[in-house]
């Protein structure tokens, strides 16, 4: 009887899913007429026409960002410690040098904090750029390596390997296959992940389990820090480690992210400026996509699925996201004059990926202002025809997934602006 409940159970799990997914607009037709505001033209009405302006429209920007999506983040705690607890110059079969290094937040070991990996090219004589990106389900599902430790952190019952909530070892290397380790390292690039839910659980708990508990002064009130944004602030926490790595080039680290992380990637990239360029691999509605264009995942789903993902002050946009004074283009825009790349798949139509190239081709004037080339693409392009400016884009065949084609292009991208 066992070994056909899992299978049924996965299935009514699937089946739910699949429904969630469907829910909203998915008929062009039916998008609603609507007006993007203009990262170019400050609240008051006044065009932002010099470098100065631009400066000051951003802090505007992120301002509104904050106070009525993300929410406040904290800056780096004051006891914050690094400690490198294993590390191998023979990694994935003498390709790579793996180093793991706990993150605490504060000076107690044993208190809150999160496991980084880190695996650089073993022939690599200098240091060298490193994408760095949250995983889903613990730094052992992202490669087979039997010396990754299991994270002691809340998962998701549906994922393999995990049994009450826990990961065992059944769960070494499912998801391998959306981190292609050792060909990023053959391209001469490091990577650096860490399980998003050692910064804060991916349910809604109140904010008790993750990093916020930290920061009470932050909670109970409109612009309350949230998972995204705590999603964010953890990824600048593993940048301040890995400024601190001989392996790794500082000045070229990149924040990667896909689905729910490629959301926190973007508004990592928004407040961080250290990130020298940010891959958003179809994060949808809260992500790249454009959230008044209401087509796939909207604001009222993403407020009632997934109620932790945003502050409270966001919630007021359900069914309303016409007042939303600012829109996804302006988050990309906030990135500028660094370089953003979005991907898109067509068979993930939740994530809307005709929006989120609207969004990218929205945020160019402002790429160019800073001398910059925006995106060099004035319609929606064919599948498999990547467009790279400082704004790269591509859309594939295939569902919502990050495959061996979306890295290719991520790190045939990366070659061309970071080396």
């Amino acid at each position: 009887m066992s070994s056909f409940r899992f299978p049924f159970l996965l299935l009514i799990l699937l089946s739910s899913y699949a429904t969630l997914a469907q829910e909203g607009n998915y008929d062009e037709a039916k998008v609603p007429p609507y007006t993007l505001p203009d990262p170019l033209r400050f609240e008051n009405g006044k065009k932002v026409t010099t470098l100065e302006a631009w400066q000051q429209r951003r802090a505007e920007i992120l301002e509104l960002a904050e106070r009525e999506m993300y929410g406040r983040m904290p800056g780096r705690p004051d006891g914050m410690r690094f400690t490198v607890f294993e590390e191998s110059d023979t990694a994935l079969g003498g390709k790579a040098r793996r180093r793991q290094v706990r993150v605490s937040f504060t000076d107690d070991p044993a208190g809150p904090g999160m496991d980084l990996l880190l695996y650089v090219p073993a022939d690599a004589n200098e240091p060298v750029p490193v994408f760095l990106g949250l995983n889903f389900q613990g730094n052992a599902a992202i490669q087979s390596d039997p010396a990754i430790r299991l994270t002691e952190s809340w998962q998701y019952k549906g994922h393999k390997g995990v049994v009450d909530n826990r990961m065992t070892e059944a769960a070494r290397g499912a998801t391998a296959s959306r981190w292609p380790v050792e060909m990023i390292v053959e391209r001469g690039y490091g990577v650096a992940t860490i399980y998003c839910g050692d910064i804060d659980p991916d349910y809604d708990d109140g904010f008790k389990n993750g990093v916020q508990a930290l920061y009470p002064d932050l909670q109970n009130r409109g612009d309350n820090f949230s998972t995204m944004a705590a999603w964010a602030w953890g990824l600048s926490r593993a940048l301040d480690y890995l400024e601190t790595d001989e392996n790794v080039d500082a000045q070229k680290v990149m924040a990667f992210g896909f689905s729910r992380t490629g959301k926190a990637a973007l508004w990592a990239g928004a407040n961080d400026e250290r990130f020298a360029m940010v891959i958003s691999n179809e994060s949808g509605a809260g992500g790249a996509a454009l959230s008044k264009r209401i087509y796939g995942e909207d604001v009222d789903r993403l407020n009632r699925v997934f109620p932790h993902w945003f502050n409270q002050n966001f919630k007021k946009y359900s069914h309303r996201e016409a007042a939303l004074p600012f829109d996804q283009h302006e988050i990309i825009a906030l990135i500028a004059p660094r370089p953003v790349y979005i991907a898109s798949a067509e068979g993930d139509q939740g994530s809307d990926p005709r929006g989120e190239f609207l969004a990218t081709q929205a945020a160019s004037p402002v790429y160019e202002l800073l001398g910059k080339k925006g995106l060099p693409a004035k319609k929606f392009p064919a599948l498999h025809q990547p467009v790279m400016g400082t704004l790269g884009y591509h859309i594939r065949a295939g569902q919502h997934d990050v495959l061996p084609y979306d890295w290719q292009h991520f790190l045939d991208f990366a070659d061309r602006q970071l080396k």
